[in-house]
């Protein structure tokens, strides 16, 4: 029991540092190329954690990290139960979309 209490503040440090050196990259690429290409004032790390957290949102939503591979394990089970017939039935198929 005392080994979780342990490892709660280590990963409460270690997201914060992660967080951190995010930010801090971000802030450090756009001050370097966006005032000189787009005209842009600078930014605060405050801000480029802000940018970061935009973004997961914008273009990854609130799914969390197992909802990707989900569905590509539940095909791979289905595939693995297909018989030779209709995996090539299968095949046809996708490749008829493709066109």
């Amino acid at each position: 029991m005392k080994k979780r209490w342990i490892k709660i503040p280590l990963v409460i440090a270690a997201v914060t540092a992660g967080a951190f050196v995010f930010s801090s990259l971000v802030m450090f690429l756009w001050n370097h190329i966006f005032p000189a290409v787009f005209h842009v004032g600078a930014i605060t790390i405050w801000q480029a954690a802000g940018i970061l957290l935009l973004s997961r949102i914008l273009f990854s939503g609130f799914k969390g990290r197992h909802g990707r591979w989900r569905g590509r394990k539940q095909m791979f089970g289905q595939w693995q139960n297909m018989t030779p017939e209709e995996k090539e039935l299968f095949r046809q198929k996708a490749h008829c979309c493709r066109c």
